[in-house]
C-alpha cells in the first residue's frame, strides 16, 4: 500500500479519517515499523474496513476487497504452495471463467505479482489482480495451514505427535526438521530440496513437553538448557543427529535425516561431467589429496561417497574417518569419531592399518590437515572436504590453516568445488523457447569465460508446481560442479606464493572453468532453471 504521496494524506482528502486519527496511527507505526499505515488504521479500527479498503484501492489504482476466509473458493494446494504465497504476501480466493482473483498486500511488488502471475499462467489461468489488509492475508494463510497442523496436532499424546512430525517428514523427502519456538506457537519446519517450508504451528502450551519428548529419545540431558548434540536411534532406516539451541523463546531442535542404507548414486548421477577420462584423472591417484569445497549443505559428503564407490575394489584397503557414518558401503572400514576422539586422532591411528585410500570427512583444523598432507606423501589417497567458495580458494584455506605452500603443491591433486540446484519437475514443468533477455544473460557469462554455448534446438522450463513436488515446481537436486587439476604449472604458481588470482586466471587458460558454466550447461540441457540458476550463484 506505499505510494510517493503519502497514503494517509489521501485517506484525510476523502474524509475517511482525520488528522487525529492520522497521528494515532503513527504514533502506532512508531512501535510496529513493519506495518504499513492503512494496515494500521485497520487495525486500530479508526473507521469501516470495508470502506477503508475500496478507498485504498481507489488512491492506488486497485480494485479493493476486503477478504474473509469464507471468500477463499479454491484449494490453494492445487495450485500455488503456502510458502510462495507467504513470500509473496498473497492469496488466491475464487475462479471466474479463465481468471483467478488473487488478493495482494502489496501491490506495488512487482517481483511477487510476476512471480504468482506466472505460476497461475502456467496452469491456464489469467491473474485477476486485487489489494486487501496484510494483517488478513496472514492470519487466512495461518488457517490454510490448518491442514498440515491439524493432522499433526491430531495426535492424541505427544509421543504421538513428535512421532508423527518425523514420519511425515520422512515420506516428504525431508533432509532436516525445525522445531522452533515462536513467541506464542511452536513452528516445525521440513528442508526439502535445500529449500525450508512450513509443515504445521503447535500450540505454544505444548512446546515443553515436545522439547522434553525429543530430549528423552535424543539421550540429552532434560533439565540442561545450553546447546546439546544427540542422536535418535528409534526409526530403523534413519540414523536422525540432534542438535539443540536455546533462543529467546525457548530451545530450537534441528533434527538432520540420515538414511541409514541410502543407495550410493553414481559419480555421473550426481551432475559430475560425464567424461571417465576426466573422473579418473581427478579421483584415481596415489601420494596425494583430492579434497571437495563447497558450503555446509551444499552436498560435499554424498560426492564422497560416490567417488569412494567408484574407486573401490577388493585389493584396495579403503578406510574412513566420518562424523557420523552417513551410509554403509559394503566392502569399507568406516570408523565414526565420537566426543572423545577427532578426526587428527582417528587419522594417526588409520595410517598404522594399512589403509591404500583415506577419506576423512573433513578437514577443519591445522592438524588434521597437516597428517592429512603426510598420509597424501607417503603413498596414500586421501579424499576430504573443506568449506570454501570454489575449488581455487582451496589453495588460500589450506595456506590460513598453516599448511606449506611446498606440501600443497606436492601433495594437492585435485580440488572440486560443488553446489546443488533443484531440478526442475518431471511432473508438472512446462516447456518453452529461451527468451531473448535468457540469451543475452547466458551468452555474456560465457564471452567472460570464454565459452560459446550451442542454443540449437535447446528448450527451458517455467516452473509449474503441483502436488509431486509441494507446488515448488522442482523435485529433487543435482551437482554443479568445477574442477582444478594441480599440473605443474599450478604448482610452480603455488610454490611461489601466488595469489588466487593468478592461479585461476592460469588455470582458465586449459581445462578449468568456473562453476557457472556447469550450471548453464545444466540450464541449456532443460535440468535446471536460470532462475534457480541466478538463486544459487547471483548472475544476474
Amino acid at each position: 500500500m506505499d505510494r510517493k504521496q503519502p497514503i494517509g494524506i489521501e485517506l484525510v482528502r476523502k474524509g475517511i479519517i482525520n488528522e487525529t486519527d492520522i497521528e494515532k496511527a503513527l504514533e502506532y507505526q512508531k512501535t510496529h515499523p513493519d506495518k504499513k499505515l492503512g494496515d494500521i488504521i485497520n487495525i486500530l479500527k479508526l473507521c469501516d474496513s470495508y470502506v477503508l479498503i475500496n478507498a485504498i484501492g481507489e488512491i492506488l489504482g486497485e480494485k479493493g476487497m476486503l477478504l474473509r476466509l469464507e471468500d477463499i473458493k479454491v484449494n490453494l494446494d492445487d495450485y500455488i504452495s503456502p510458502d510462495v504465497l507467504r513470500q509473496s504476501k498473497a492469496i488466491p480466493f475464487e475462479i471466474e471463467g479463465g481468471r483467478m482473483k488473487v488478493c495482494f498486500s502489496d501491490t506495488s511488488n512487482k517481483r511477487s505479482i510476476d512471480t504468482i502471475r506466472l505460476l497461475l499462467l502456467n496452469k491456464g489461468l489469467i491473474m485477476e489482480k486485487y489489494i486487501t489488509f496484510d494483517t488478513d492475508i496472514q492470519n487466512i494463510l495461518k488457517s490454510l495451514e490448518g491442514k498440515e497442523t491439524d493432522e499433526i496436532n491430531s495426535s492424541a499424546d505427544t509421543t504421538g505427535l513428535v512421532d508423527t512430525i518425523i514420519k511425515k517428514a520422512m515420506d516428504k523427502r525431508a533432509s532436516d526438521i525445525h522445531f522452533e519456538p515462536m513467541e506464542d506457537e511452536l513452528r516445525i519446519r521440513y528442508r526439502i530440496d535445500g529449500e525450508l517450508f512450513t509443515a504445521a504451528n503447535i500450540d505454544k502450551e505444548k512446546q515443553s513437553q515436545i522439547i522434553g519428548r525429543l530430549k528423552a529419545i535424543s539421550n540429552m540431558h532434560q533439565e540442561k538448557q545450553e546447546s546439546q548434540d544427540g542422536r535418535i536411534l528409534l526409526y530403523p532406516d534413519y540414523n536422525i543427529r540432534v542438535s539443540s539451541q536455546r533462543n529467546v523463546y525457548g530451545e530450537k531442535f534441528v533434527l538432520r535425516l540420515l538414511k541409514k542404507n541410502a543407495d550410493v548414486k553414481r559419480i555421473f548421477e550426481l551432475g559430475f561431467p560425464n567424461d571417465e577420462e576426466l573422473v579418473q584423472k581427478s579421483f584415481n591417484k596415489r601420494n596425494s589429496i583430492t579434497v571437495i569445497a563447497a558450503p555446509t549443505g551444499e552436498g560435499k559428503t554424498t560426492t564422497l561417497y560416490s567417488v569412494i564407490d567408484h574407486l573401490n575394489r577388493p585389493d584396495i584397503n579403503v578406510t574412513t574417518i566420518e562424523d557420523p557414518v552417513e551410509i554403509r558401503i559394503p566392502g569399507l572400514n568406516q570408523i565414526e569419531i565420537d566426543s572423545k576422539t577427532s578426526f587428527s586422532d582417528s587419522l594417526r591411528t588409520v595410517l598404522r592399518q594399512d589403509p591404500d585410500i583415506i577419506l576423512v570427512g573433513e578437514i577443519r583444523d591445522t592438524e588434521t590437515a597437516e597428517i592429512a598432507m603426510q598420509a597424501g606423501q607417503t603413498g596414500h589417497y586421501v579424499l576430504s572436504t573443506i568449506h570454501t567458495i570454489d575449488s581455487v580458494e582451496v589453495i588460500t584455506r589450506l595456506r590460513k590453516m598453516g599448511v606449506s605452500n611446498y606440501d600443497i603443491s606436492s601433495t594437492l591433486a585435485t580440488s572440486v568445488s560443488q553446489r546443488l540446484v533443484r531440478k526442475v519437475c518431471p511432473h508438472c514443468a512446462k516447456q518453452r523457447d529461451f527468451t531473448k533477455e535468457e540469451i543475452e544473460i547466458i551468452k555474456k557469462i560465457g564471452a567472460k569465460y570464454g565459452v560459446e554455448f550451442n542454443f540449437s534446438g535447446k528448450k527451458t522450463y517455467d516452473i509449474v508446481g503441483c502436488k509431486e513436488c509441494n507446488q515448488t515446481g522442482y523435485y529433487d537436486r543435482i551437482g554443479v560442479f568445477e574442477i582444478l587439476n594441480i599440473d605443474d604449472e599450478i604448482k610452480e604458481l603455488i610454490t611461489e606464493n601466488a595469489s588466487t588470482i593468478k592461479i585461476r586466471e592460469a588455470a582458465m587458460k586449459k581445462t578449468y572453468k568456473p562453476l557457472v558454466i556447469d550450471g548453464l550447461n545444466k540450464v541449456l540441457n532443460g535440468i535446471t532453471t536460470l532462475d534457480e540458476l541466478n538463486k544459487k550463484l547471483v548472475l544476474f
